[in-house]
């Protein structure tokens, strides 16, 4: 884990204006009000990925722990924010704005700050998006407040 290039994508994003329609960039995807990037992307895993993928599972979410203690620093603490309630809104058919809509798919819960300088919200989770698919490191700025 490269806590200092997180950092400085993570202070990019936060600085950086949302583009007027959704599209990919350097980092990740960025759209109205929004940009994500993945810091980190383990490998695939196969059917029966068992230990490697928890073992996986466990490292990411120790990373996303370390990288939340140097933004903790800047913010102070996290709020720790359930997305499980946002995707069940979404898949009873509400319209939530993104990118909590689409996060909620495939990440479970986030590390969640607000900048007082951006009123940015600045928020960190891991993704997977199916078994044998990888884990991802996410870093999520957005201006939307959190549903």
């Amino acid at each position: 884990m490269d806590i200092a290039r997180y950092l400085s994508v993570i202070d990019l994003l936060c600085a950086r204006e949302f583009p007027a329609a959704h599209g990919r960039t350097e980092h990740g995807e960025s759209g109205p009000g929004y940009h994500t990037a993945a810091l980190q992307t383990s490998g695939a895993f196969r059917e029966d990925g068992g230990s490697e993928r928890e073992e996986t599972g466990a490292q990411y979410e120790a990373d996303r722990d370390g990288l939340g203690e140097r933004l903790t620093e800047r913010w102070g603490p996290p709020q720790a924010f359930s997305l499980y309630s946002v995707l069940e809104r979404t898949l009873d058919g509400e319209d939530i704005e993104e990118p909590w809509a689409a996060l909620s798919g495939h990440v479970p819960d986030v590390q969640l700050w607000k900048s007082a300088e951006t009123g940015r919200w600045i928020a960190l989770g891991v993704s997977q998006w199916d078994s044998e698919l990888p884990f991802q490191l996410l870093a999520v700025v957005t201006e939307t407040d959190p549903p």
